[in-house]
């Protein structure tokens, strides 16, 4: 496809193999199907990559040998609007502040150079984003390996935005193979470190296991050997060490430490503590980057017991900017991710949900264009309809 003058040739070959036995349909589909899948990729390289690939898929099913039923839709998808130069240029930038965390281990200067970019609402951006951190990570040393697992948890996407990024890891492995030999163990570490860092569910190894072509694919290797990783005895410990730990200076075991301190400091407050030494402790926690943390167990706190002593913290600590806007979004949205975990507890924790999501507007914490994909609309008695 970059050299058009070879495409005849190609084609014609092809077509020569595909008429003497050598490439049967099937593959001959499977083929064009991961061209299909990387197209997007291949499109920041050669910007006219998807209409080129449309005229070879069109002379190719006009000779007969490839069959155009078979192939998956070459559409675009709605995240798929981004321009190709701008996704060009994100991927230039993204790889500089990846290898700046790499070198200074500053997580927040990571966090704040993401959201100048402002792709917070881009599903797209944020699995390009994890698939270069985690392929950049793969050409290092452990160091940088234990550091892009713990910004890949202190970051909080959407599940559904690393599982992106995780197929995309799986789709180019084949690829990435021939310079990495040692590609199965890491990208099998690094999702069964995404798993037991609570980053992925499991079951999200089945849907990147189910886009994977064959059991003797690189892909379905990798999601074999993360399952045994995760099933032999004391797995949490053990790959939670599996890169010797200490990566930055915010480590794994510290992000939980951080989380252990968040839920006794709310606890303690809740209990008839201070309000003005609990904001004091949360900024002393000296992670601003991790205040969505405190909006989510805060606020399933207030629904868990129907008390809303938290929601004062909350608004104590928005109106004098030590919870940002942003970091505001973020904890709304990852207690929006976890509802129907709640509901088992909770009944009613949807309807309370959406009633807190639009007083939470109301009061200016939240955008109005704010949405987690669920109903929000209040009615008279405060809950949703």
């Amino acid at each position: 496809m970059e050299k058009q003058a070879a495409e005849t040739a190609i084609l014609d070959l092809l077509k020569l193999a595909y008429e003497e036995g050598v490439i049967n349909s099937s593959q001959i589909s499977k083929g064009f199907n991961r061209l299909i899948e990387t197209i997007d990729d291949l499109a920041l390289d050669i910007p006219k990559a998807r209409d080129l690939l449309k005229s070879l898929i069109s002379k190719a099913s006009s000779e007969g040998w490839l069959c155009a039923s078979s192939l998956k839709s070459l559409h675009y998808r709605p995240e798929e609007q981004i321009e190709d130069g701008t996704l060009k240029l994100f991927k230039v930038k993204v790889t500089s502040i990846i290898q700046e965390y790499f070198l200074t281990g500053d997580i927040i200067d990571v966090v704040s150079n993401l959201e100048s970019e402002n792709f917070a609402s881009s599903t797209r951006l944020k699995a390009i984003f994890v698939k270069r951190l985690i392929t950049l990570a793969m050409d290092r040393k452990n160091r940088e390996k234990e550091m892009a697992s713990v910004l890949l948890s202190s970051l909080c996407f959407p599940s559904e935005d690393i599982l992106s990024g995780f197929n995309l890891l799986v789709e180019s492995a084949e690829d990435a193979a021939l310079d990495n030999p040692s590609i199965v163990e890491d990208l099998a570490l690094f999702l069964a470190r995404a798993v037991v860092d609570e980053v992925l569910a499991p079951f999200h190894l089945e849907e990147i296991g189910n886009n994977c072509e064959g059991p003797d694919s690189i892909g379905s290797k990798v999601i074999q050997l993360a399952r045994s990783l995760l099933n032999a005895r004391l797995s949490g410990e053990r790959i939670l060490r599996c890169w010797g730990g200490g990566g930055s200076n915010k480590t794994g075991w510290e992000i939980d430490d951080v989380k252990d301190k968040i839920g006794k400091l709310l606890e303690e407050y809740d209990s008839g503590g201070d309000l003005r030494e609990a904001c004091r402790c949360i900024k002393e926690l000296g992670m601003p980057f991790f205040h969505h943390e405190v909006v989510k167990k805060a606020l399933i706190n207030v629904m868990e017991k129907r008390n809303e002593r938290l929601w004062g913290l909350l608004q104590e600590c928005y109106s004098m900017g030590l919870i940002t806007p942003n970091q505001m979004a973020k904890g709304f949205g990852r207690v929006g991710e976890c509802i129907d975990d709640l509901v088992l507890d909770v009944p009613d924790v949807e309807k309370q949900f959406g009633f807190y999501v639009d007083r939470a507007k109301k009061e200016g914490w939240l955008e109005s264009s704010f949405s987690t994909g669920r109903s929000e609309h209040v009615v008279e008695n405060g809950f949703q309809s």
